[in-house]
């Protein structure tokens, strides 16, 4: 049977996208995912307190926003199956996708929504602390209350790391930039930016050896790369900033991408490089990669599909 819609990937971009299409009477189907490219739901799951996303002004747990948002979807028509995708052919209309069992499904459209994972440490003290003062966003957790007019660390050396460390001085008491090297990586003007902050110390040439805590992080175990001496910082925050993978590699290459592996999709639009083909929330933005702007490019591409279908003949 050939679906009108498939959307790929269930975090606030895959989920918004389904509601849309649900409501135009699309009946999309939504690949959830199983084990690649992160859990169903996306980053929010491991989320603990949303205090940014509108409508919300005591904040939302971050698997109660998504598990809200998956039976809205459902409510409206949705199909939700629970695996990943393995294989999809983009050759021609309609697209062909084969799931983690072997299941075959054919579609006239299709939402990419697969988001991107951070790239995180490979600690177990780290895996033991993430969400209890261990983060990799510090726009969206920086300004809660445990965090505030304390110590905190970012840990990376480009732009990104740069302007979480900048973000973080409104609410820290001092902040820590930690690099892994003599010299940053970031643009020379936000290296000037950080480095004449009065509330940023950066800690050159230092790598993470251990997060250290209980129930919640107290300090950092660090090496010099350089002397190899050993400092423990006591911060009571840590928020990794060393890059986001976007969860492309199912699609092997047959979508145009920028320098960064990020989908590129046209000016003001969601539509990719094949027609039929819309690519929604972070997995084609590394600028912003907020639950917000991945819902609001959710709703776009399911409009944009709408769209598409209709003007194809598909029955919308």
């Amino acid at each position: 049977m050939e679906e009108k819609l498939v959307i790929i990937g269930s975090g606030p971009a895959g989920l918004t996208a389904a509601i849309y299409a649900a409501r135009a009477n699309i009946q999309p189907v939504l690949f959830e995912g199983f084990m690649e490219g992160g859990i169903p739901g996306g980053q929010l799951m491991i989320t603990t307190i949303i205090e940014n996303f509108p409508g919300f002004q005591h904040g939302i747990k971050g698997p109660d926003l998504m598990a809200s948002m998956r039976q809205q979807a459902i409510r409206y028509g949705a199909r939700m199956i629970t695996e990943d995708v393995a294989e999809i052919d983009l050759a021609k209309s309609p697209f062909s996708l084969t799931s983690m069992n072997g299941d075959t499904y054919s579609s006239s459209a299709v939402i990419v929504a697969t988001g991107a994972l951070a790239r995180r440490l490979p600690l177990d003290s780290e895996k033991r602390l993430w969400g209890r003062g261990v983060s990799a966003c510090a726009t969206c957790d920086g300004s809660l209350p445990v965090f505030r007019d304390k110590p905190l660390a970012v840990i990376g050396g480009g732009d990104t790391a740069i302007e979480e460390a900048l973000h973080l001085t409104q609410f820290g008491s001092m902040v820590y930039l930690i690099h892994r090297r003599d010299s940053l990586r970031a643009s020379k003007v936000m290296q000037d930016r950080v480095t004449k902050h009065p509330k940023v110390t950066v800690l050159w040439n230092k790598v993470v050896e251990e997060f250290l805590g209980d129930k919640r992080i107290s300090a950092l175990r660090l090496r010099d790369t350089k002397t190899n001496e050993p400092l423990e910082l006591p911060v009571a925050g840590v928020f990794e900033a060393i890059g986001h993978t976007p969860n492309t590699a199912f699609l092997k290459g047959q979508l145009a991408v920028d320098e960064l592996g990020y989908l590129v999709t046209e000016p003001n639009s969601t539509r990719t490089n094949i027609p039929g083909v819309f690519a929604a929330g972070d997995v084609k933005d590394h600028t912003f990669r907020q639950a917000i702007t991945a819902a609001g490019s959710g709703c776009m591409a399911a409009i944009e599909a709408e769209w598409w279908l209709r003007e194809n003949g598909c029955g919308c």
